[in-house]
């Protein structure tokens, strides 16, 4: 399947040098995920608290990609790799 959703990606930076909730929680997380819309830095769904995918929810921002050393991005509507 092919995203539908590429026009969306922004040129962003990410907001924190970590998962932004976890951080203000002082929790943990396995992996990083930076939103191509906005810069949100979530954990990944391997974590517990999976706030990269929580952030897709509340906002529906589709494409994230790893920043945890990984090379891929992601697209939650479409549910392919981009």
């Amino acid at each position: 399947m092919e995203c539908s959703h590429l026009a969306q990606i922004k040129d962003v930076k990410p907001k924190t040098s970590g998962c932004e909730e976890c951080l203000k929680r002082g929790d943990k997380w396995v992996e990083l995920r930076l939103c191509l819309s906005c810069g949100h830095v979530g954990c990944c769904d391997s974590s517990k608290n999976r706030h990269a995918t929580k952030h897709f929810q509340k906002t529906k921002h589709p494409i994230i990609k790893s920043i945890s050393g990984q090379d891929w991005k992601w697209c939650y509507v479409d549910k392919a790799y981009v």
